[in-house]
Formats: structure tokens, C-alpha cells, sequence
């Protein structure tokens, strides 16, 4: 959904909606984050409705953001990790259906989005329990009582002392550590790829997964399951390591400068992931003219036979 400024909606609920504005307003490219109910069938329902009556309204947040600011994908990373997706019965302190987790998507490309970032919350192992939060498409927004918008500015110590007390901050710092974080990739990843993609190392050329792969599929980032390349974009540049000329999505990837090594290079950074990937150089083959150079240790190659299967079957039209 577009605003006539060009703005989009993002809806998150999130238990406590007090606890889920502060995350959002601090953002640049957000506009305005309001407190609401949404997903229920009652027209215009109160605080006390919502809270004494099964309406089925969820406490959330509407997100006004401004798409060339702020991605999507970036409202999404923040709504993981302000929540537990693990309780069905509520968050924290706060029991009933008024205070379970989901995503309300305004577009195809925002369930699309969606999809793909709990797919990858799920995939991580970052929550040994099931993640139960809905995606669910967006219902009439009830904007809530003037006193509960922007609760953390009108009362900033009741505010902290709720987010503390109800247990939402210490499980926030448990699961998104980066410590508990790193250590967790150590587990799961190999040693080259735990040093290519948080080291930003380089794998040996023409001695990798990926570099003389000719079979039909995409690679998605070993991290995070992001969909990042595909078969089809993919040559033999010579280089002895996996080349593409164009991602699947810009969106995709972060590019960043690199002057390690006494060089001058643009690093190729996922998205969702933070990995490091590799780096892309101006060499490649038209229509681009682009070289994405990249290790095989930040992939993971998925074949065309088993996109259905793995979760990716949106690809399989690549193919056709």
C-alpha cells in the first residue's frame, strides 16, 4: 500500500504495542509509527474491547516508511528481533490472542519478503522451538487511544521499567547477541566459511564448491537461505571461483567499498545475512558488464529439482 507522497505501510504486531514503536520511529527513512488494532472483524474497537472480548484484533504498529530510505527487509530484521516468534499464547508478560506475533502484509512483494525472512530465521537455528508467527494479509488498521501513542516519549521511565520488567529486553539481549551469535555460526558453518563470510577470507581458486557448476538451480547465501544468484546469470570467467554478471534481486546484495591489500575494490555484501561474499568488478560479460566474483563457501546451491521442495518454488518460472 502507497501513500499519494510515495510512502508505504508496514503492520507489525508484536505483543505490548508500547515496546514495538520506539524500535521503528528511530529508523530514518520511518515517518510515523502509530498504535492500533488490526486483523479483527469489530469496527473501531477500544482498548477494553480488545482486551476484555475475543474481537480478534491484534495489538500493532503501522509503519509509514519511505521505500527509498528504508527496505522492507530492514523493517522485518528489526520487528525479529523485538519479539519472541517462538510463543504462541502471547509475549512476555502479556497473555491472549490480543498480544500474538504477525506480519500484516500490504502487498505480494511484502508476503514475498515475509516469506522469505522467517524462512531464514528459521533456517539459522538461532530458535530451537518452532517459529509460530503468522503472515497474514492487512485488515482495516484502528488507530488506539491518544494515550498509548508514543507511550515511550510521554512516559520514558514507565516505558523502560515495563520493557525490562515484562522480560522482552533480557530476552532480546540473550537471542541477538552477537556474541551468543557468533558462536552459534561456529557451530553451524565450516571453518572456510565461517572465514569467508565473517572474516571476509577468500577460498583457494579453481579448489571450491561452486567454480565448474554447471547444473540448472540458484545459490542462496549459506547464512541466512537469501536467495542471491542463479544458474542462468552464472560463466566460466577464468577466475576459478563461481561468476555471475547480475543477482537475482539488487536488493539482494550491499556493496561497499574495499581498499584491503592495497587494492581498490567494491566488497559484495549479503543482505539479510552480513555475509561477505566477494566482489564484483567491472569486466563481466554484457548486458551488464559486471564480474560478481564469489566465494562458494558463502553459498549454498539449491538445483532446479529441489526449489519446490526447499521453498523456493517462486524460481522454478527461471527455468521454464
Amino acid at each position: 500500500m502507497t501513500d499519494k507522497e510515495g510512502y508505504q505501510y508496514a503492520t507489525f504486531a508484536g505483543g505490548c504495542f508500547w515496546c514495538m514503536v520506539k524500535p521503528f520511529a528511530e529508523l530514518p527513512g520511518v515517518i510515523e509509527v502509530v498504535s492500533g488494532y488490526t486483523g479483527g472483524d469489530l469496527e473501531n474497537p477500544s482498548y477494553e474491547d480488545v482486551c476484555s472480548q475475543d474481537t480478534g484484533h491484534f495489538e500493532a504498529v503501522q509503519v509509514t516508511f519511505d521505500p527509498g530510505v528504508v527496505t522492507y527487509k530492514k523493517l522485518l530484521e528489526i520487528y525479529w528481533q523485538q519479539i519472541d516468534p517462538t510463543n504462541p499464547d502471547g509475549q512476555f508478560a502479556d497473555r491472549g490472542s490480543s498480544y500474538q506475533t504477525a506480519i500484516f502484509y500490504h502487498t505480494q512483494e511484502q508476503l514475498r519478503e515475509a516469506q522469505q525472512s522467517k524462512q531464514a530465521l528459521e533456517k539459522s537455528g538461532r530458535f530451537a522451538k518452532e517459529i509460530v508467527t503468522q503472515i497474514l494479509p492487512a485488515k482495516e488498521f484502528y488507530r488506539a487511544e491518544d494515550y498509548h501513542q508514543n507511550y515511550h516519549r510521554k512516559n520514558p521511565l514507565r516505558y523502560d521499567a515495563y520493557r525490562r520488567g515484562s522480560g522482552r529486553e533480557d530476552f532480546r539481549k540473550l537471542y541477538w547477541n552477537e556474541t551468543l551469535n557468533k558462536e552459534l555460526l561456529r557451530s553451524k558453518l565450516t571453518q572456510m566459511q565461517y572465514e569467508v563470510t565473517q572474516n571476509k577470507g577468500t577460498e583457494p581458486p579453481f579448489n571450491n564448491e561452486y567454480w565448474d557448476n554447471n547444473s540448472e538451480g540458484i545459490y542462496v547465501d549459506i547464512i541466512s537461505g537469501e536467495p542471491l544468484f542463479s544458474s542462468l546469470d552464472k560463466f566460466d570467467s577464468g577466475c576459478g571461483w563461481p561468476s555471475f554478471n547480475k543477482p537475482l534481486s539488487p536488493e539482494a546484495l550491499r556493496e561497499k567499498a574495499d581498499f584491503s591489500h592495497s587494492l581498490q575494490r567494491t566488497e559484495v555484501i549479503s543482505t539479510q545475512g552480513g555475509a561477505h561474499l566477494g566482489h564484483v568488478f567491472t569486466d563481466g560479460p554484457l548486458p551488464t558488464g559486471l564480474r560478481y566474483c564469489i566465494n562458494s563457501a558463502a553459498l549454498r546451491f539449491i538445483p532446479k529439482e529441489q526449489l519446490e521442495k526447499e521453498g523456493y518454488g517462486e524460481f522454478l518460472s527461471l527455468f521454464s
